[in-house]
């Protein structure tokens, strides 16, 4: 049977060995394309050397460019595909342990996007459509910078009548044990995190959930707040928390003091405690663990190792989730989230080595 609380015991799916499509996501699919680029590449654009932004008319140009221009790399990216293809690589075997829902365009990035995920051994059912070209990030970079320019496109045309309601598809979520959807994709489709939120409740599954960034917080709040008594894990880092902290008035900006108050709002599925993990950087990772909050320190690392914090947080849930669908207590999903989030912040863009060093 499955327990109740994370932190106290184990969860068992399937003797420690995940099945395939244990795991489910849904999201932003983005084709990430990697590139060394000049100073002359980014004034033409008008990119500082240092950023994150989202692509503009002028920008749409780039990512054609930045292909003949350069040697480039890609890799199947946006926040929730990082986040099992990262926890994938944590399991190595059975493949397919993943699964990952997104759209994206009928065209030569779609068919390279779909080509990575296959090798990151992601069991990714994309929508495909005509109407907008597959969503892409270009991460420009030069010298120990990167100038990251996102174009969502597809990513923001999934339709849930389209794809997740469609039996074969929906057979697919209802395999899964535990649910990951960033918050991003609350911009694009909250009535398909709503469908998949409620089938893990009524049917006593983990679903996860990421605050993503201070802006959905702010300004989707609404459709947040209808999922959120669906939340059997939140993530998030210490800027996410603050702001959603001020956006549901709760008077504080103690970490530990938001981690508890959101362990208490309304929650449907009673069964399960509502865990919350909040990261904050080389600084303690905060997370409740029964009716305490406990600290968990992060891995130490030479300062001047890290190469990129950009995939941090995607890294650590990740790790994490690799580690809750084996069956592992609260403190070792955290241990395996550390590890995952310290080997991606030592190379450039939410990359890995061929296997994880992980004991």
């Amino acid at each position: 049977m499955w327990k109740n609380k994370l932190s106290h015991c184990k969860i068992n799916i399937s003797q420690c060995f995940p099945n395939e499509n244990t795991l489910f996501g849904m999201g932003n699919p983005l084709l990430d394309i990697s590139a060394v680029v000049d100073k002359d590449f980014l004034d033409k654009f008008g990119l500082k050397p240092n950023d994150q932004i989202l692509a503009e008319d002028k920008h749409k140009a780039l990512f054609e460019e930045i292909v003949k221009r350069n040697k480039v790399e890609y890799h199947a990216g946006g926040s929730t595909q990082n986040s099992v293809k990262i926890a994938q690589w944590m399991i190595q075997e059975p493949h397919k342990v993943a699964t990952f829902f997104g759209c994206i365009g009928n065209d030569h990035f779609g068919e390279i996007l779909k080509k990575k995920a296959e090798e990151a051994h992601v069991d990714a059912h994309y929508y495909e459509q005509n109407e907008e070209p597959t969503g892409t990030c270009a991460a420009c970079i030069t010298g120990d910078n990167r100038s990251l320019v996102a174009n969502l496109a597809a990513a923001n045309c999934y339709k849930k009548e389209k794809h997740l309601d469609l039996d074969s598809n929906w057979e697919l979520v209802k395999k899964a044990k535990v649910y990951y959807i960033a918050g991003f994709f609350l911009t694009v489709s909250p009535e398909s995190i709503l469908k998949v939120a409620k089938h893990a409740s009524d049917n006593n599954k983990i679903f996860c959930m990421n605050l993503s960034a201070p802006f959905i917080s702010q300004f989707f709040k609404e459709p947040l707040m209808k999922v959120m008594p669906y939340v059997d894990i939140l993530f998030g880092n210490e800027t996410e928390a603050a702001t959603f902290a001020k956006e549901l008035g709760f008077e504080t900006d103690d970490i530990a003091e938001i981690a508890k108050k959101t362990q208490n709002l309304p929650k449907d599925n009673t069964k399960r405690q509502r865990v919350v993990v909040f990261t904050q950087g080389k600084d303690d990772t905060v997370a409740t663990v029964g009716e305490t909050v406990t600290m968990f320190p992060v891995v130490d690392i030479d300062q001047n190792a890290i190469v990129d914090t950009n995939g941090a947080g995607d890294a650590f849930v990740g790790g994490f989730l690799s580690a809750l669908v084996q069956e592992n207590k609260l403190e070792e999903c955290i241990r395996a989230g550390h590890y995952a989030a310290n080997v991606i912040i030592k190379r450039v863009g939410c990359t890995f080595p061929e296997k994880p060093d992980y004991q």
